[in-house]
């Protein structure tokens, strides 16, 4: 099942508030990515390109450019429900 994303925000600390289309709203911290997955360093040492995050077409997840993004399921098992 495919919890689509209907909005995000960036916030401070590079925590991402996220709205899914059932109303449900959760803090997705991408910390973590950056120790994992190299290619969320540019976002670690960009806030700029960090805050310009925007959903991808039909909600399956969140993108900064081609190389960056997140499935929609990621933010909704590892999000901090609000």
């Amino acid at each position: 099942m495919f919890h689509k994303v209907k909005s995000v925000e960036p916030l401070d600390n590079f925590i991402l508030l996220i709205t899914f289309e059932n109303g449900v709203k959760k803090n997705y911290d991408l910390k973590p990515l950056f120790s994992k997955y190299e290619v969320f360093n540019l976002l670690a040492n960009s806030p700029n390109i960090f805050k310009n995050v925007k959903v991808d077409i039909g909600g399956y997840g969140i993108s900064w450019n081609s190389d960056i993004d997140l499935s929609c399921n990621e933010l909704w098992d590892n999000g901090i429900s609000l």
